[in-house]
């Protein structure tokens, strides 16, 4: 499996999450309390980092934990920069 950078796990686990809930990412952002130009500004790669903040917001949107969120086996392995 190759590994992924810190933002494409993430990007991969929303999407994961979006599709799981039968949700769109406009709703998450209604839900999260989060302005879609923050969501979407880091899923389209417009901004590079996406802070643990407004990562606990979407797990609040989605209704998980940070646990659940990073629980998946790609975040024990990412290809971090020097």
């Amino acid at each position: 499996m190759k590994k992924l950078t810190l933002n494409e796990a993430i990007k991969k686990r929303l999407l994961y999450y979006l599709e799981e809930k039968k949700i769109k990412l406009s709703k998450l952002c209604l839900n999260s309390g989060l302005t879609p130009s923050t969501v979407f500004e880091f899923m389209y790669g417009n901004t590079k980092v996406l802070g643990l903040i407004p990562i606990a917001k979407l797990c609040e949107g989605l209704g998980i934990t940070l646990e659940e969120f990073f629980s998946a086996d790609y975040f024990k392995n990412l290809d971090l920069p020097e």
